[in-house]
């Protein structure tokens, strides 16, 4: 019955998710704010929405920290391999050859981010040891600071797409002239109902799983319940790239990560025994420098854009791609803490 309950998640997480992506597009016209700069954020925000109901809900009511890392690190991880994906539907040539050079910034964001909290991990038991404070009140000294660099990254991608990229997130013209504001905003609060139920229940099942599995929490969080919570990402993405939106999609992955990150400044504000890196397993580095790792290679593909495929269904960066997440997975299952 775990697997089941599991197996629901899943299916309302990506049928919700997909509907709440079609309604924040809906709105994003209708109130005329545009999709280049609303479509990018929303996106990225509505679809990292059951990890940030899965964390704090983990924190507060399961007592279990560890799902709430390695849901977030997880997922930063899976929405990276998520681009293996795009490059194997994008059937015309290598997708890091057609999507924006723009995308690095974010990406680089995204490596300073994901790179502290890996640092932050590291140094929250080091820190117990040598009788250094690296706290502030109940939460990190970390908290603050990826607060700001998450609003700094927003900020500075916005200035740089209307300064150098007004084609970033493709324009096009009214599509939905048969639904009102007012059923987009109704179908939004809808979407987004189940989707914090199912993300909230997701905690639950992540602990079954792990009894009845003989798993440690660390893996279970990282590998089945980011899984889950993906699946938004997972829609969107390819709803975007079948579309012909391949920079929707990519920017929707990248700020995904983005705004994971910020998830682990809220989880650490919910839970209260004390900051929460401290609280959990350092194998989560590995998840951490994992999705640093695999961002890099992201950049690089983007940057030198390498246009043959492989048996013609995916480039070199994607088979990198999985291979760091088929390893990140197996030391998660065999060293996980």
């Amino acid at each position: 019955m775990v697997w089941i309950q599991f197996l629901v998640c899943l299916a309302v997480i990506g049928l919700a998710g997909a509907r709440l992506s079609r309604y924040g597009d809906v709105i994003a016209e209708k109130t005329g704010l545009g999709r280049n700069w609303v479509g990018l954020v929303l996106m990225a925000t509505v679809t990292s929405l059951p990890e940030l109901v899965t964390g704090v809900s983990a924190v507060t009511v399961v007592g279990a920290p560890d799902i709430a890392i390695g849901d977030v690190l997880g997922s930063c991880v899976f929405n990276l391999l998520i681009l293996v994906v795009v490059d194997f539907l994008y059937r015309e040539e290598s997708v890091y050859t057609r999507a924006s050079r723009g995308h690095i910034l974010a990406a680089g964001f995204g490596v300073v981010l994901i790179g502290l909290t890996g640092l932050s991990l590291i140094l929250a038991p080091l820190g117990a040891d040598l009788a250094i404070d690296l706290s502030i009140g109940h939460v990190g000294a970390y908290t603050p600071l990826f607060i700001l660099l998450y609003l700094l990254a927003m900020r500075s991608v916005y200035q740089y797409q209307r300064r150098e990229m007004a084609e970033f997130v493709e324009e096009s013209a009214a599509r939905y002239e048969d639904v009102s504001l007012r059923e987009a905003i109704i179908g939004y609060g809808v979407a987004a109902g189940f989707i914090v139920a199912a993300g909230t229940w997701l905690p639950f099942v992540g602990e079954d799983i792990a009894q009845q599995m003989g798993w440690q929490q660390s893996f279970v969080g990282t590998l089945f319940v980011a899984a889950a919570t993906s699946a938004p990402e997972i829609a969107v993405t390819i709803a975007a790239v079948r579309i012909g939106a391949l920079d929707m999609a990519i920017a929707n992955l990248l700020g995904s990560n983005l705004f994971d990150i910020l998830i682990v400044a809220l989880d650490d504000l919910f839970y209260r025994p004390g900051p929460i890196l401290a609280h959990v397993s350092p194998v989560h580095a590995v998840s951490a420098f994992s999705a640093v790792i695999m961002t890099g290679t992201a950049v690089v593909g983007l940057f030198y854009r390498p246009g043959a495929k492989l048996l013609r269904m995916v480039g070199w960066i994607s088979v990198f791609l999985l291979a760091l997440y088929l390893i990140n997975s197996w030391v998660l299952f065999r060293y996980g803490g």
